[in-house]
């Protein structure tokens, strides 16, 4: 069973999330907090799912995208980007992403986007 992550500051979107993943067939853990991230990315997710902006948090997504790109170079794990704003395709650039996704966003869509990096 594939492995995402799901990193997000809203508590209500995480439990969104992992419900709608696990219905789909994914193992998901979830996270709020990029030190708690950091830690869970040694068990090895099979995609990142990563809000961009994650509030009360010492890292931004964009930081968090870099680190995962730069420290698991060689595990290759597909980072999705999540966000409101609008300059996403740029920040997802600059991070090395390998994807995104903008808020509101459609769940069918949404569920494509993960199967084209889990197949």
């Amino acid at each position: 069973m594939k492995r995402i992550l799901v990193i997000d500051d809203d508590e209500d979107l995480l439990d969104i999330f992992s419900i709608l993943f696990r219905d789909a067939g994914y193992n998901v853990i979830t996270s709020n907090h990029s030190e708690t991230a950091n830690e869970i990315l040694e068990i090895g997710p099979d995609l990142v799912i990563l809000d961009i902006r994650i509030s009360g948090s010492p890292q931004s997504g964009e930081d968090i995208c870099r680190n995962i790109k730069q420290k698991f170079k060689s595990a290759r794990i597909p980072v999705l980007l999540i966000s409101a704003e609008t300059d996403i395709s740029e920040i997802a650039f600059r991070c090395g992403a390998d994807g995104f996704v903008t808020k509101p966003f459609d769940i069918p869509s949404l569920l494509m986007e993960i199967r084209k990096f889990l197949k």
